[in-house]
């Protein structure tokens, strides 16, 4: 997702219009299964609801997702839905109580398991699940959970995420959803932990009043007409693992357009969908699509998700990205939103939306934190993305001058990497823009383009599809790179002060140390002295090295991100 120094873009070229209200149908309450809290459950309770959300808590740790079928019902007029999810699990070790998340005002109605009912109680976001026995290590299982109600309503979307009940200009109903953040537990029932994904992927069906279409994720598998209810559902299938918040419902006038791209895993179909009177403006600005996929495989490897397609949908909000189904609300501009975040004139050369949300299908969905500590992997990764874009398709000095003039945004107000365990994360400014500058000065640092390259494309061959820790990229960036990075890491990550690398020269001597830094802290430097480059490998400590002549002039290369203390004693 993109954030910028608290600014925001807000609905682009959509007007949201009063809507008229409406009760839809009531689903049946729960039938006596709901139960008070036992003594077990007022243990729970003295866990915090960021412990709740953001820790394996004892209840997921021992079931692992395998698939989620999901069933929504959209009810515009009211502002309300209704549904179900039956939620299939592989038994890790024997376990009886489960963790479902849904937050109010939404509101769980019934959970079955083998065509009988389940106790079920809730703790604010969550809900505890009683199975009648405990559950056989190794066995598979599924629970149907049926719910229901008004959701959270986003009031600033990505940000603050919800479900938004807009309306587009020309007065059709416009209905998404956005959740990264608060949690996809905001409109559908869930393992809301990033730690656990379904292995076998997601369906995910959507009902809708005529003559809407639903657009979600992956492939559109059928259209089922109810002619009688005046409704349509759309059946979509996820075959991938895919995170929480990556799932997403679009409800509106859409039209549809397809194209294919060939790629490194053979012929990549691309669908869109945008809103009616956007077809024609969109058929000529998504030809950035291909060029997109084509700097990303080159760099990242191919394509996470041929399987699930690739897939742009037009949203009333900036853009998120969606696994397979990239939102997008740009205003067919480049920048962001016609904005240069670099100022330098580079960030105008390509559309922000595109290329950003889209570089989050390697790093974010494909491969994906655990924790929300850990997010700089989603966004610090997906920042260089737009560099490695403008490097890939005009020139490396270009994107130096893009990604250092991000620097402008950097806050530099707490570190990046968050609190574990408890849905804590870090700077929300600083994993984009500083995150990026941490990438591209390991790169300076390995000084090997080609290895750089092997090691963005080993991340995503090693780590495709699945979940990871920080610490477990740090330690690959450092295993492959051949350079010990902890210090960095901990410099950069887990702090907020910028090393400064002083440099003091008299006739042929110079003596160099770095400050402002964590104790030991040492990487190579590329300065220019005389007009010539030299690499140096300052620490903590001074040290000093002798010149053949002279030095006349010396600076420090502008792709590290350090400061820089020069002195002359002549």
């Amino acid at each position: 997702m993109k954030q910028t120094k608290h600014r925001r873009l807000g609905p682009i070229a959509f007007i949201a219009l009063p809507l008229a209200l409406a009760l839809p149908p009531t689903p049946a309450a729960s039938q006596s299964t709901a139960t008070q809290p036992t003594s077990t459950a007022k243990q729970h309770d003295q866990r915090t609801p960021g412990q709740l959300r953001g820790s394996n808590t004892a209840e997921r740790r021992w079931w692992d997702l395998l698939h989620y079928d999901l069933a929504v019902e959209i009810f515009p007029d009211a502002k309300k839905i209704a549904g179900s999810n039956q939620i299939s699990f592989g038994v890790i070790e024997s376990g009886q109580r489960m963790q479902i998340d849904l937050q109010p005002p939404l509101q769980i109605d019934s959970v079955t398991y083998k065509n009988a009912n389940l106790k079920f109680n809730r703790n604010g976001n969550v809900y505890w699940i009683d199975f009648p026995q405990p559950l056989i290590a190794g066995s598979q299982a599924s629970v149907r959970i049926t719910y229901s109600g008004a959701p959270t309503e986003s009031v600033k979307p990505p940000w603050q995420g919800g479900v938004s009940w807009d309306k587009d200009e020309s007065g059709n109903h416009f209905i998404v959803t956005t959740c990264q953040g608060i949690g996809a537990s905001v409109w559908w029932p869930c393992k809301d932990y990033g730690g656990d994904e379904p292995n076998n992927g997601m369906d995910i069906q959507i009902t809708t009043p005529n003559p809407l279409k639903a657009v979600s994720n992956g492939r559109l598998i059928k259209t089922t007409s109810n002619k009688s209810a005046g409704t349509s559902t759309f059946h979509w299938q996820v075959k991938n693992p895919i995170n929480n918040y990556a799932v997403a419902m679009n409800i509106g006038d859409y039209v549809h357009f397809a194209d294919q791209y060939d790629g490194e895993f053979g012929k990549l179909d691309l669908d869109y969908w945008v809103l009616r009177d956007q077809r024609e403006v969109a058929k000529t600005h998504f030809k950035e699509v291909p060029r997109m996929l084509e700097a990303f495989e080159h760099w990242f490897g191919k394509y996470p998700f041929y399987e699930d397609s690739f897939k742009m949908v037009a949203v009333p909000y900036p853009g998120m990205e969606h696994q397979s189904a990239v939102a997008y609300g740009n205003g067919f501009k480049n920048g962001y939103g016609g904005r240069d975040l670099s100022d330098t004139g580079v960030g105008l050369k390509f559309d922000f939306i595109i290329v950003h949300e889209s570089g989050h299908e390697w790093f974010g969905n494909s491969v994906s934190m655990k924790d929300v500590a850990d997010m700089w992997i989603h966004e610090s990764f997906t920042n260089y993305s737009e560099t490695l874009f403008v490097d890939y398709h005009f020139s490396k000095e270009e994107a130096s001058d893009y990604v250092i003039g991000c620097r402008q945004l950097i806050e530099n107000d707490i570190p990046i990497v968050g609190t574990h365990g408890i849905e804590k994360k870090g700077s929300q400014s600083d994993m984009y823009y500083k995150g990026g500058n941490v990438l591209h000065t390991i790169r300076q640092i390995i000084n090997d383009d080609k290895k750089f390259r092997s090691i963005l494309r080993g991340i995503q061959s090693k780590y495709r599809h699945s979940t990871v820790t920080g610490q477990e990229i740090e330690n690959y960036l450092s295993q492959q790179s051949g350079y010990d990075l902890k210090l960095f890491f901990d410099q950069y990550l887990r702090g907020t002060d910028i090393p400064e690398i002083s440099l003091s020269h008299k006739g042929k001597s110079l003596s160099f140390q770095f400050t402002n830094a964590v104790p030991g802290l040492s990487f190579p430097v590329k300065i220019n002295a005389n007009g010539q480059e030299e690499w140096i490998t300052p620490t903590t400590d001074p040290q000093t090295r002798e010149f053949e002549k002279p030095i006349e002039s010396i600076s420090v290369d502008r792709n590290f991100y350090l400061e820089a203390s020069i002195t002359s004693g002549d």
